[in-house]
């Protein structure tokens, strides 16, 4: 599956490629409150860039204002920000194949979700809040699905454990998108393997250490 790759891809050709409309100015999405996504910003533009495409006299028609068109990249950035880049363009890619008009806002969270939930995949907070929630030892924790699991050996348990979370998100979420990313392509992720236990060290008794623990254990009973 390397769907999410290919729709980065005529995301980026999009927005390079395509002149700006008189009416329409390639604004940025803007800024937002949410820690470690400074992609965010640009993969909104992407896909605004991929419904122009796709959509284009329906998109000048709503978004003929371009204060307005800014206003609802902020909208659409604070509503989509717990999903990867991945996960939105693959989305966007649904909503596209799926819908003859110009999608809605809700029409883009259930098509962001319906690509998580192929997957089984947990949104970004979601994941980060059972990463840092989940005991030891790690690997034989019940994770939702291995990128939690992966994303946060990557960012570091200590780390994780020991730091405020305006520190911690923006590392953990830099790691999970590129598990989900990869997941997105196609790939097959899992859990790493358990680590083997030594095998325990048994000595055979010879028969003069059994008849001396057999006296023992007879002179402690007293028989």
């Amino acid at each position: 599956m390397a769907e999410s790759r290919d729709v980065g891809s005529l995301a980026e050709k999009v927005v390079q490629g395509t002149d700006p409309s008189p009416t329409i100015s390639a604004t940025p999405a803007g800024p937002t409150d949410r820690p470690g996504r400074d992609d965010l910003a640009d993969t909104i533009n992407q896909v605004f860039a991929l419904f122009r495409l796709n959509y284009h006299n329906q998109f000048y028609a709503a978004y003929a204002d371009t204060s307005q068109l800014s206003q609802i990249k902020r909208l659409w950035l604070e509503a989509l920000g717990d999903f990867t880049s991945a996960t939105i363009l693959s989305g966007a890619k649904r909503a596209i194949e799926d819908c003859d008009y110009l999608p809605t806002l809700k029409r883009m969270l259930d098509c962001c979700r319906q690509a998580l939930e192929r997957e089984g995949i947990p949104d970004v907070r979601s994941a980060f809040i059972e990463a840092c929630g989940r005991g030891s030892p790690k690997l034989q924790q019940p994770w939702t699905h291995p990128v939690v699991y992966l994303a946060g050996r990557d960012s570091d348990w200590f780390f994780l454990a020991n730091n405020p979370e305006r520190t911690t998100l923006p590392v953990f979420t830099r790691h999970y998108d590129a598990w989900v990313e990869r997941v997105s392509r196609g790939e097959n992720v899992q859990l790493p393997p358990a680590p083997e236990l030594p095998a325990p060290e048994h000595t055979a008794m010879s028969d003069d250490d059994r008849q001396e623990a057999l006296r023992k254990l007879r002179k402690e009973l007293d028989l």
